[in-house]
């Protein structure tokens, strides 16, 4: 598995439950989900940091 596949990894998966092929429309509904996944994190990941200082 490379890097790329492992940051591609969530959009992927959440694809394949909806039954939609990954690399359809050149990947674009992929990165999609996959910038919603990672803007969740970040946030979380900001609030924590920032509830913490």
């Amino acid at each position: 598995m490379s890097i790329s596949d492992l940051i591609l990894w969530p959009g992927t998966k959440i694809c394949e439950a909806l039954g939609v092929e990954p690399t359809s429309d050149q990947g674009l509904i992929r990165s999609m989900f996959n910038m919603l996944v990672y803007l969740i994190v970040i946030l979380f990941v900001m609030w924590a940091v920032m509830a913490a200082s």
